[in-house]
């Protein structure tokens, strides 16, 4: 046997061997919006999972079927865990799922909707509830000012979403 061959088979089978998607020790919150993602993730991983084997199992592509194993591990574990959490509480108050508008002591606006760590995008405006500015602001109300990472803001505006 070559030893060339010995070491391609050698790295397909160390790109086999994925290592699972780290888990949260946090409780996996979700929003509404947030769980029908999680269910879309499961649906694609199973799909991906079903397509891998369909061409051929292991031997044609180890690669796919490990990332398709290990997505589907890890959307179907985050879905059994996901707690839908509803947005309640009063209007000014900041909660979970909402979106909040907090104006910056330097004079900027940040806009953000408080999500799960799945959903979370701060890109797209949405953090993790578990996240330093979240943390600060959750449970305050429309007109508060806090600390948020040796900074002071002030919430001016909070709105329910969906």
């Amino acid at each position: 046997m070559s030893v060339a061959f010995t070491r391609e088979e050698d790295a397909e089978a160390q790109a086999a061997n994925l290592p699972d998607r780290p888990i949260s020790p946090h409780p996996n919150l979700v929003t509404p919006s947030g769980l029908a993602a999680l269910d879309l993730a499961v649906a694609e991983a199973r799909a991906a999972y079903n397509a891998a084997q369909a061409e051929g199992g292991v031997s044609a592509d180890r690669t796919a079927m490990a990332r398709a194993t290990r997505d589907l591990r890890y959307f179907t574990a985050r879905r059994a865990s996901a707690q839908l959490v509803a947005a309640d509480g009063p209007d000014d108050r900041v909660v979970f799922g909402r979106r909040v508008t907090l104006d910056r002591e330097d004079g900027r606006r940040q806009v953000f909707r408080i999500v799960g760590e799945d959903e979370a995008d701060p890109a797209r405006g949405a953090i993790s509830y578990v996240s330093p500015v979240a943390r600060a602001v959750l449970g305050r109300a429309v007109g508060d000012t806090v600390q948020v990472m040796g900074a002071e803001v002030e919430i001016l505006a909070v709105e329910r979403v969906e």
